[in-house]
């Protein structure tokens, strides 16, 4: 959408001028500033009108392809285990202490982000971490903001509607860390166990920025986890090894993928000058984000899990952390997003039909796409693993049926959504959460 059209209004509304990539209109009365890039100029007046406040907290960015949103919800743990005050921007919510509000888009306009960190100073916040997306970084929402960490959690294909290429999509993540948006962050925190967070590292410390890894693999990263142990009903327990020592951690969260989650956030903590005592605390309380392989409660002898995994590599995780948790079969339920990346839907289905034992391919935010032309190319990733598999547009009575299949010992993974509570079908949103359908299909089926 062209700003250029609502000049005329917002000048009677009482703006003071106009930012534009133009030349002044002849007959426009008033402020007006050429400029190169009017996204560039809108992040540094943003700044610069809501007096920096970046500069005025410790600022955590953390970008990746997933584990954005736990990692972000630990980080604000972390703080207020350590009797900071703290504030975060996630795909979820945007948080300020106690008062929180829906989040409308992972990472807010520069304008929208700066208003919110300021409200935030205001209120005695000395800690803020937000998600950085790749298409936020690319489109300039997170120039000119102070980053004292940022955290990389991994990179698997996503996005690349917008990216096209895994070397674009990799290059949009890497200006979060090496200066490009302004300021370089004083500590840049790397998963290493990622190919790209590798390569990452490489590069900045050919710039001598200060790097510190994480590892469940290799040791010598500065911070590691092994002897890890997880429950579906207790959550994940490891040893902690960290440049000051060892602890022993018990966390509600429940898999691998949020080991490398705590990792970054311990890192950052200790960045930060929090003492292990409270992050270990921190650590031992946070039940994490909404949505985040979220176990759905009931009596019954099966589980049911509800997960925002939406990239192949995510359903791959989670499909993994469920078969450690289970003697019995994996029923898997998910879908492909319309209008997006298209690349991804043959993958998803390779995976989801590899690591379960039953698959239901349904909708998942179909939006114009007509929802059975999505569900046939993600047939084509299934159909040559061999795994039985039903494909039902309704996401509904997917969920229904899944959840009437189950067996004693089963796990059933409802995957894409997460904390989501709608679907988009057409240009319309209509009320839809995984969990409450979940808990219906579940009070049916003990009808019977």
């Amino acid at each position: 959408m062209d700003g250029h059209r609502f000049v005329d209004e917002v000048m009677r509304r009482g703006a003071v001028g106009v930012i534009s990539e133009f030349d002044r209109p002849e007959k426009f009365q008033g402020s007006w500033l050429k400029v190169a890039d009017a996204r560039v100029a809108l992040a540094k007046a943003a700044a610069v009108i809501n007096g920096e406040p970046s500069h005025k907290l410790d600022l955590i960015g953390v970008t990746g392809t997933n584990g954005k949103t736990t990692t972000t919800y630990l980080c604000f743990a972390l703080a207020e285990a350590a009797g900071v005050k703290p504030a975060m921007l996630t795909t979820v919510e945007y948080r300020i202490g106690e008062k929180h509000e829906e989040a409308v888009r992972t990472t807010p306009e520069a304008s929208d982000t700066n208003r919110f960190l300021r409200q935030a100073v205001d209120v005695g916040c000395k800690m803020a971490a937000m998600e950085a997306s790749s298409q936020a970084i690319d489109l300039h929402r997170c120039d000119w903001l102070r980053f004292r960490v940022a955290i990389f959690t991994n990179l698997t294909q996503d996005h690349l509607d917008y990216h096209h290429t895994m070397e674009e999509y990799f290059d949009a993540k890497k200006k979060l860390f090496d200066g490009r948006l302004g300021e370089a962050p004083a500590s840049c925190v790397i998963n290493v166990d990622d190919e790209w967070g590798q390569r990452l590292t490489a590069e900045l410390k050919v710039n001598n920025q200060r790097v510190i890894t994480t590892s469940q693999r290799d040791s010598n990263a500065d911070f590691t986890a092994n002897n890890v142990n997880v429950s579906l009903m207790t959550g994940t327990s490891f040893l902690l090894n960290t440049p000051n020592g060892q602890r022993r951690i018990t966390s509600p969260l429940v898999g691998r993928p949020h080991v490398y989650n705590m990792l970054s956030a311990t890192a950052a903590a200790v960045e930060l000058g929090y003492d292990m005592d409270s992050i270990v605390d921190g650590l031992s309380k946070c039940i994490g984000a909404p949505g985040r392989f979220e176990r759905v409660q009931h009596d019954g002898d099966f589980a049911v899990v509800v997960d925002y995994a939406h990239t192949d590599d995510a359903l791959l995780n989670t499909l993994k952390t469920a078969r450690e948790l289970t003697s019995g079969r994996i029923i898997t339920v998910f879908g492909c997003g319309g209008d997006r990346d298209k690349t991804k839907r043959e993958p998803m289905g390779r995976v989801a039909g590899e690591n379960s034992d039953l698959v239901f391919i349904t909708s998942d935010n179909p939006r114009t796409e007509d929802p059975m032309t999505i569900i046939k190319k993600t047939e084509v990733g299934v159909g040559p693993t061999g795994t039985q598999y039903f494909s039902i547009s309704d996401r509904r009575e997917a969920i229904n049926k899944a959840i009437a299949a189950a067996k004693s010992g089963d796990v059933v993974i409802i995957a894409g959504k997460g904390h989501e509570t709608y679907q988009i079908i057409g240009n319309e949103k209509f009320h839809f959460d995984d969990r409450e359908v979940a808990r219906e299909a579940i009070a049916k089926r003990s009808e019977h």
